[in-house]
């Protein structure tokens, strides 16, 4: 199994504003996943868990992978549970965790160009 990144969604009123912020004004590197619909790179991210209440919160969060069936298999074996079967949507297939917590997490295989640099395999 291969958690290969994060996939971050930010919902907002003006997606044009904060893509043109995201680029010229942050920097950050990105690909067309097709209209126009940019994909920005980020920089190594943390992850943790704070309590909240069932369904508070207002983010979508998809851990990546490169193949989503062996690691939808290989997370079964380790007692994951999922709420839904793998589906496939225009950018990529995805499927999503139950956390131990009782929130979800995605898990994302996405089907555009990504915008992070290749990964290094470590001797």
């Amino acid at each position: 199994m291969a958690i290969t990144g994060v996939h971050a969604i930010l919902h907002t009123e003006d997606a044009a504003a904060d893509r043109a912020f995201f680029a010229d004004v942050l920097g950050l590197r990105s690909v067309d996943a097709g209209d126009g619909w940019l994909i920005f790179a980020l920089p190594p991210a943390e992850l943790t868990a704070h309590p909240a209440s069932a369904g508070s919160g207002g983010y979508e969060l998809y851990l990546m992978c490169d193949d989503i069936e062996t690691t939808v298999r290989e997370l079964e074996a380790r007692g994951v549970e999922f709420s839904s079967g793998v589906t496939q949507q225009r950018w990529g297939l995805i499927t999503t965790i139950n956390l131990p917590g009782g929130g979800r997490l995605g898990l994302y295989e996405p089907l555009h160009a990504s915008p992070l640099p290749p990964r290094t395999i470590d001797p």
